[in-house]
């Protein structure tokens, strides 16, 4: 379940609200098994991590500077890029399926460069408002259209 690959993308400024959604979705992707990517630092990055790795997941942080202590507490892998904010596109590429929780202008890279590679973009708590994001009302909402997303990206195994 770990090669399924889910990046969770929001602000460092995020609001309460933004918080607790992007906790509880790291929390649902991490008692699942699953993969959290993100941009590694504070605001949705940290509370995605926090959630994923307290339910046992894998949260990935990928850094823009070259310092790995620039990672929030919760980064089981961080990895250094030295890219600044072209890491967002690293963030895009890697996951299957985004989840935004909340909107910013990193946060808007993220989802416009998800919507340019075909990426399913699912939003949640003030996410962009553009063609191709599907939004949900709340976080158990987005964790099952991420799902239902991440589902129908997998190749179906005939059986004999």
């Amino acid at each position: 379940m770990q090669q399924l690959v889910v990046g969770i993308i929001g602000p460092r400024n995020a609001t309460a609200a933004q918080i607790e959604a992007a906790e509880a979705v790291g929390a649902a992707f991490g008692a699942l098994g699953l993969t959290v990517i993100c941009g590694g630092r504070g605001g949705v990055m940290e509370a995605a991590c926090k959630g994923a790795l307290g339910a046992g997941g894998l949260p990935i942080g990928i850094l823009p500077g070259i310092d790995p202590q620039e990672a929030n507490p919760y980064v089981a892998v961080p990895l250094t890029t030295g890219l600044n904010e072209v890491r967002n596109i690293i963030i895009v590429r890697a996951a299957r399926v985004l989840l935004a929780v909340g909107n910013s202008p990193g946060t808007l890279t993220e989802v416009a460069y998800g919507l340019h590679f075909d990426k399913p973009v699912v939003g949640v708590a003030g996410a962009a408002q553009l063609d191709g994001v599907y939004h949900t009302a709340d976080a158990a909402a987005a964790v099952e259209a991420t799902l239902a997303r991440l589902l129908a990206d997998l190749p179906m195994i005939a059986a004999n």
